[in-house]
């Protein structure tokens, strides 16, 4: 048998004969002790020895099943790497594993992290469990697929008017998502975020089936947005958004959006229900540090939230008010023939450009394309392109005659101009296109064709002046279309797979294999687009190369699995953030310190400092540990409750037994049911002032409760009978 390197591993003579085949069987199988199932699964390579364990993200078997065999060398059957347990690094196999195929091999080995000693402890075999473990996690090359199977080609079965939600579904996916199982802790009902990695992971399974049927999580869906209730067809571009942001905490100031400023388009999107469409009125902007509002991070927050501001200006005295709106989706209206004689005429063009608005996507037009495009247009009709839609939605809006505009600082209505611009882009853009016209008596569909690209969707042109986004063109990474008419139909959608490029019709249960062209020519209504940077993918492949040279560390560090997930997936990754594990202490939640391994991920020296100079952020954290205050507090509040519940359980009883009380007081049971949650350690929200009805009688003693008397917004409010 050859050796690998010029440091060849001693154990390598003790590997079997095996094909990759075999391993890929294997792969499929479970942890032959827990019986939990892959990615990552570890192979015993021990001639004679067929053992499959789990590895360190579970209970990591295959490190117990070294210790007590001292079989030293185990392979990732995911990944195919090669690791000795005895020599504690990465080895590197070139013997021929069958007839075949071989291992992949890496281009030098990787050097211990600690000095191998006579006698290795379990702490040392965890830590360099753990860094072979990250290099696994962070490995950004694609996987090598199983040659009569490809993985993401399962479809949904239809159960009841839900083509709109399975299509949605399939749009939906992202390989961020499907790595965030370890965010997923709550038991709340419904527990629909459960649902959802669940339904993400059977769709994505390598023993995939057919079609999964998505019964959970519509069940969830329907408990927490009744709007699904019911078997009408669900026909709202952003239905599907919304439900899962309701998995998260709101933003008090919520979610306002821009109407569109078309004679010919539909009414303003469901998304911002709460701005007017007379543009009478646009809120001055307040900077953050006059008013800070509470900003609430989620990971669909993460993936869909962009920013766009709004600024209206009064053509009288100059004054420009300014407001900036959150959101998720951006509902672009179609237009029409005159809307494109508008967009496309040079003397519109000279308006825009002056404006500082979008006449950048239009100014590399000529004269003779103009004229010929304007002649083509009235034999077959105009050719209406997403970037069409995109400057008719940011094209600026004269607030004139019954649209006039209130300036507050002139205090009469004038004529204005109000254009938007995008602040700052999502990872993922959603792009609603307004095809549902509903009128009083009657709804219709507008069926026009929108030409949209499959690669380089640019959003330069759109932007505002000071927004700080380094990337700027998307790439589309799936589309849903709808067959049929305003009042019934069907949809599907196309997804490109992120594994082979390959682009997939899913209707449903069934899966298609589709090409471009097929794509490209369908009838888009809500399209997905995904943020692409040559540079991030650039830096993947040089924190790869980083962790294979594991130099030699005394520290070691640890960062947010949450933070890597977005730095594998995301084309800006932001800076590292590593709160999500830590309290404001320093140290990690008691509620967190059972779950730390899902949420923490050990790196050598070397990349951690890589990491930190390129993105910033932080804080560094070398050591973990349960932070005490935390836990004294926890103390106290326990306290406080057992404490306030034995006295009420006192108090009331003594009420009970008397036979004429002298006071009763009475107390909001709305407000008492709250309390009743706290001392049992459930949920609690607000506290609520007592309303004029909804009462529950106790006695004087009871109300001296001090939390009784002084939580009720924090005064005593008492009304006695």
């Amino acid at each position: 048998m050859s050796g690998a390197s010029s440091n060849d591993c001693p154990h390598l003579e003790c590997v079997g004969e095996i094909t990759k085949e075999e391993l890929i069987q294997k792969s499929h199988g479970q942890c032959q002790d827990c019986k939990v199932g892959g990615p990552n699964l570890w192979a015993c390579l021990e001639n004679g020895c067929s053992y499959v364990g789990c590895g360190e993200s579970h209970a990591d078997h295959s490190t117990f099943h070294s210790q007590e065999t001292r079989h030293n060398l185990t392979v990732n059957l995911t990944t195919l790497r090669v690791w000795c347990y005895a020599c504690t690094k990465e080895v590197f196999l070139e013997r021929k594993l069958g007839p075949h195929a071989q291992l992949p091999i890496s281009a030098r080995p990787i050097s211990p992290v600690q000095t191998p000693s006579p006698v290795r402890t379990l702490t040392q075999l965890s830590v360099n469990a753990k860094f072979r473990r990250t290099c696994d996690d962070l490995d950004v090359e694609t996987e090598e697929e199983d040659e009569l199977r490809t993985r993401g080609l399962t479809g949904l079965k239809n159960i009841g008017n839900t083509c709109y939600m399975n299509a949605a579904l399939q749009c939906f996916y992202l390989s961020f998502f499907l790595d965030c199982g370890g965010l997923v802790k709550t038991d709340k009902k419904p527990a629909l975020c459960k649902s959802y990695q669940k339904l993400i992971t059977d769709l994505w399974h390598k023993n995939r089936n057919s079609y999964v049927v998505p019964t959970n999580l519509f069940q969830g869906i329907k408990a927490v947005n009744p709007m699904f209730r019911g078997y009408s067809q669900q026909v709202d571009s952003n239905s599907e958004i919304q439900v899962s942001s309701s998995i998260r905490p709101h933003s008090p100031n919520g979610n306002e959006g821009v109407t569109s400023r078309l004679s010919s388009s539909p009414p303003k999107s469901s998304m911002w229900p709460n701005l007017s469409s007379t543009h009478k009125k646009v809120p001055s902007f307040i900077p953050p540090k006059s008013k800070r509002q509470r900003k609430y991070r989620s990971i669909i927050s993460e993936v869909f939230d962009g920013t766009i501001v709004s600024s209206v200006q009064c053509l009288t005295c100059d004054r420009v008010s300014v407001t900036l709106e959150n959101f998720q989706d951006i509902s672009l209206p179609i237009p029409g023939k005159e809307d494109l004689a508008k967009l496309h005429s040079s003397s519109h063009q000279t308006a825009l450009v002056k404006a500082g608005s979008c006449g950048e996507a239009y100014a590399p037009q000529g004269w003779v394309a103009f004229v010929m495009e304007y002649i083509k247009s009235w034999f077959w009709g105009p050719v209406v392109t997403l970037q069409d839609c995109l400057a008719a939605f940011f094209a600026r809006d004269e607030l004139k005659g019954d649209n006039m505009y209130s300036c507050e600082k002139c205090k009469k209505l004038r004529n204005g101009v109000k254009f938007c611009k995008v602040q700052s882009l999502p990872e993922i853009l959603c792009i609603h296109l307004k095809r549902f016209r509903h009128e009083l008596m009657f709804s219709t569909k507008i069926g026009t064709h929108v030409s949209f690209p499959l690669e380089g969707l640019e959003m330069q042109p759109f932007l505002a002046k000071d927004c700080s986004a380094q990337t700027t063109t998307y790439d589309l990474l799936s589309v849903i279309c709808h067959h049929g008419t305003a009042s019934s139909g069907h949809y599907i959608a196309y997804c490109r797979n992120e594994l082979n490029q390959l682009w997939y019709e899913f209707d449903d249960q069934s899966v298609t294999e589709v090409s471009e062209s097929c794509v490209q020519n369908a009838e888009a209504y809500v399209l997905f687009y995904k943020k692409n940077n040559d540079e991030t993918k650039k830096e993947r492949r040089k924190v790869t190369s980083l962790l294979n040279m594991m130099e030699p560390s005394l520290l070691q560090f640890y960062i947010s699995r949450q933070w890597l997930n977005k730095f594998k997936t995301f084309a800006e990754p932001g800076p590292i953030s590593n709160h999500d594990f830590l309290c404001a202490h320093g140290g990690i939640p008691p509620n967190k310190a059972s779950s730390v391994d899902d949420l923490v991920m050990m790196l050598p020296q070397n990349v951690w400092d890589h990491l930190y100079s390129r993105y910033g952020g932080g804080p560094a954290v070398n050591h973990l540990y349960v932070c005490h205050t935390c836990q004294n507090e926890i103390e106290k509040l326990e306290k406080r409750r057992k404490n306030e519940l034995d006295m009420f359980v006192r108090l009331n009883k003594a009420f009970q037994e008397e036979e004429s009380p002298v006071v009763i007081y009475c107390i909001s049971m709305q407000w008492f049911r709250e309390w009743e949650g706290f001392v049992k350690g459930k949920d609690i929200g607000k506290s609520f002032l007592i309303p004029a009805a909804d009462t529950s009688e106790r006695g004087k003693k009871t109300w001296r409760l001090p939390n009784v008397q002084q939580t009720i917004c924090g005064s005593e409010v008492s009304v006695i009978l």
